[in-house]
């Protein structure tokens, strides 16, 4: 059987994000396991318009282009793992935004998610799980979360190191237990869909 294919869906698309150091770091450690074939999908690269369509694409075919090829690229995926900022105790708009834009290719997949602020992501992550599960998404029940005085110490905008590895002892018993959930949720829901 083939490995699942995972989206690692960078979440935050502001100029000075800290969102490029867990991405990466992330997708080291997806990469290092073989179970899985990972790519990073920034929305930067996706700037999307914000959803105007009649209906969700549950109901009604979406008529803008841009939202169309967004759909197509979600598509193309077996699971993902969301890169998550958490901002005023939610997630990124841009990130609420991309998730409204597509249904379809969202449903019956797995995500789980690295989260990073003051307070670890805990309320953007609630918020993400809770959209997902309308969505029709598998939400893992593992995450990584970054916060308090580990969110500081890495986050150079605070004066941190910019590098995960200060942290990767306290970070990586999560990271192993959250990639096992998203594998296993991948090829059982991949089984199933087809």
């Amino acid at each position: 059987m083939a490995n699942p294919k995972i989206a690692i869906i960078v979440s935050s698309t502001r100029p000075t994000r800290f969102a490029d150091v867990p991405t990466a770091w992330i997708k080291a450690q997806a990469e290092a396991r073989g179970d899985m074939d990972v790519e990073v999908v920034d929305l930067r690269d996706h700037p999307l318009p914000f959803f105007d369509e009649v209906a969700s694409n549950a109901w009604v075919p979406s008529q803008n282009p841009v939202a169309q090829k967004w759909q197509k690229k979600v598509g193309e995926f077996d699971g993902y793992i969301f890169v998550v900022a958490e901002y005023n105790r939610s997630i990124t708009g841009a990130l609420k935004n991309a998730l409204d834009q597509a249904y379809v290719e969202w449903a019956r997949k797995p995500f789980g998610a690295i989260g990073y602020g003051s307070m670890g992501a805990a309320n953007a992550l609630g918020h993400l799980q809770n959209i997902g599960v309308e969505l029709q998404m598998v939400p893992t029940r593992n995450n990584v979360r970054i916060g308090g005085s580990d969110f500081f110490k890495v986050h150079s905008g605070f004066g941190g190191s910019g590098n995960l590895g200060d942290i990767e002892g306290a970070i990586a018993p999560a990271a192993k237990a959250m990639l096992d959930d998203v594998v296993w949720w991948a090829n059982a829901t991949k089984a199933a869909r087809g």
